[in-house]
């Protein structure tokens, strides 16, 4: 799958069912989410976060955040209590249009379907990105992404970064992802496909531990810890990585 057919599927999700989408935890799915409780899930685990960070002394300064995959908002907002300004970034203009409507003055959203960020160098102090490089749809892509988010943390910054490390062979065949998109393809509107033939486009892709090693070496930066996670689901190993600039 191209960039240009993941950006064509997530503006349907953006459309069809953007918190699901989002965060796909039992019950939620078909609008099953209540916005107040999303919203706190986002504030919960950026706490989190910057908990775990807090011990590792980083990030130096609170300037300038990236939130990257942000979708509607649901960790830029915890993210602009904490930080001067914050970039969320995404691949849908559907999600971003919704992230806007929340009307936080420190943040900016923005749409970018490329392998490349729209940044210079050394622009953010914080890097944050969980349930997004995990649906990239090629392991060049994520490898790309990691040497980018490397390229833009400012020297005493901080990127946190979920992503698989291993799929089992049978979970990678994603049936209903591969039967949506062909349907897609073919004229068949995202509402029958998600709403009555149950299918959905997101697709799930893994990058192993080495490889992240040597693509953030390859950058110029440095693992400071790696934490395993459930993130994607419990049958899925995946890792929770905090990085720094060499």
């Amino acid at each position: 799958m191209s960039l240009a057919s993941s950006r064509i599927h997530w503006e349907d999700l953006g459309t069809l069912d953007p918190c699901w989408a989002i965060l796909s935890q039992p019950g939620t799915r078909h609008g099953g989410w209540d916005r107040v409780k999303f919203f706190a899930t986002g504030e919960e685990e950026i706490s989190a976060v910057m908990n775990a960070a807090q011990q590792l002394e980083l990030p130096r300064n609170f300037h300038r955040a990236l939130d990257f995959g942000c979708g509607i908002g649901r960790l830029t907002r915890a993210l602009a209590s904490r930080f001067q300004q914050v970039v969320g970034l995404d691949i849908s203009q559907s999600m971003i249009d919704q992230a806007i409507g929340l009307g936080l003055p420190n943040c900016r959203f923005l749409v970018n379907d490329s392998s490349s960020l729209p940044f210079d160098a050394d622009q953010f102090d914080f890097i944050y990105t969980a349930i997004v490089l995990q649906h990239v749809p090629s392991q060049k892509l994520i490898r790309r992404y990691i040497a980018e988010f490397v390229r833009t943390l400012k020297p005493g910054g901080l990127l946190v970064m979920q992503l698989p490390s291993y799929v089992p062979l049978r979970r990678r065949l994603q049936a209903r992802r591969r039967l949506y998109a062909w349907l897609r393809s073919a004229g068949i509107p995202e509402r029958i496909l998600y709403d009555r033939l149950g299918l959905h486009p997101i697709p799930m892709n893994f990058l192993p531990e080495r490889e992240v090693s040597a693509t953030v070496a390859g950058a110029g930066g440095k693992v400071l810890q790696t934490v395993a996670d459930q993130r994607a689901g419990p049958h899925i190993a995946s890792r929770t990585y905090y990085l720094s600039r060499d």
